[in-house]
């Protein structure tokens, strides 16, 4: 029934282009009444409508990383469920995994109004939210609520992101003591140093600087959550390859490649419609299609570097199978998508699952992790 709506989706994402913060809203507000309606017959009765529509399962297409079950290697990526509202539904979606936030320590507002930004020419969203978020405590209570009442059947990960007002010098504690509210609600951990929209963030990608920020967190983590680090993709391979030692060093679990960009060579849109100032004047970070590229080169080369040996979520730009496809086949044990979310609707899920076990087909392959780093040898 609900796939009965895909052919109007186009005139639902055109009309609201122009306000996209106030769309996310109540999308994230409606999906919060369905997470939170355990006893209301027709929240129940939507959520297995969705499983119906959007669910797609097949063996090959599942894994055991981490000691997690990943029933596909489709992820929702961080910064659609700052604030956990929908934790408890991604999977109703198809959603082999979810990853939630950025939370930091502190609650958020986050940066002024107008801070998010379609760029249809572009299929591509211009972001500069500033990590607005509830703060860790709330989310973590939050978090205990959902799990009471629905225990989660996806693993569900975490981005950890420091505080605006927390000074770069006290950013391990800052990170050490949100990861304490939320350890015991969440199945895998992400250290987000790349974010361009905190101020001084993505000097924390420095190895001098990430080293307290994983001596603390390790310390205190004691190797029982898995703990990733995500990264941007305009670092130099230099810089990748410094991060990728500190993996070693401290023993993580792998690494997200990539969050957004702040390079504009690569868009067609030249005036952002909404503030008609140029878009190389406008802050924020870019996701979508024009990062797939960057990023794939990026998963590459960490595959490379790591001889296949340290795992990696790839993101940036999906749009449908072939894209997915790239990621894995480069080096990405898993993939994440946001900005293809939106544009696409969440009939791509089921569309690029299907899309993978077809190639698994052309390429005489019998299951996904056979894929992995396929284009990287």
């Amino acid at each position: 029934m609900l796939d009965l709506t895909k052919p109007f989706y186009p005139l639902f994402f055109s009309a609201l282009k122009n306000h996209p913060e106030a769309a996310h809203n109540q999308l994230m507000k409606t999906l919060s009444w369905l997470n939170n309606s355990h006893k209301n017959s027709l929240a129940n009765w939507l959520k297995s409508q969705l499983q119906q529509s959007f669910g797609f399962h097949d063996i090959r297409l599942s894994q055991k990383l981490w000691n997690l079950d990943f029933p596909n290697p489709f992820g929702l990526a961080a910064g659609f469920d700052k604030d956990a509202l929908a934790a408890g539904i991604w999977h109703s979606f198809g959603f082999g995994f979810a990853e939630l936030g950025a939370v930091t320590l502190e609650p958020q507002p986050g940066n002024p109004r107008p801070r998010l930004f379609r760029l249809p020419a572009d299929k591509a969203v211009l972001n500069r939210m500033g990590a607005n978020n509830d703060g860790a405590a709330i989310i973590a209570k939050r978090l205990q609520q959902t799990w009471t009442h629905q225990p989660r059947t996806i693993p569900i990960g975490i981005n950890l992101c420091k505080s605006k007002v927390t000074p770069l010098e006290a950013a391990a504690t800052d990170y050490l003591e949100s990861f304490r509210y939320l350890k015991d609600v969440a199945d895998y951990f992400v250290v987000n140093v790349s974010s361009p929209n905190t101020p001084g963030l993505r000097n924390l990608q420095a190895e001098e600087q990430l080293k307290p920020i994983f001596d603390a967190l390790q310390a205190e983590n004691q190797g029982e959550m898995p703990l990733f680090v995500k990264i941007a993709p305009d670092l130099e391979f230099e810089a990748i390859a410094s991060i990728l030692a500190l993996t070693k060093t401290y023993n993580l679990s792998g690494v997200i490649a990539t969050n957004t960009t702040i390079r504009r060579d690569l868009l067609q849109t030249e005036i952002l419609p909404t503030t008609g100032n140029p878009i190389t004047e406008e802050a924020g970070g870019i996701s979508g299609a024009p990062l797939k590229q960057r990023s794939t080169e990026v998963i590459k080369f960490i595959y490379q570097q790591t001889q296949g040996k340290l795992p990696i979520i790839g993101v940036g730009g999906i749009f449908t199978a072939e894209d997915a496809w790239e990621k894995i086949t480069a080096g990405a044990t898993l993939f994440q998508v946001y900005t293809g979310w939106l544009y696409e609707g969440p009939w791509m899920l089921p569309t690029i699952l299907k899309g993978l076990l077809d190639k698994l087909d052309q390429h005489g392959l019998t299951h996904i992790s056979q894929a992995v780093g396929l284009n990287s040898l």
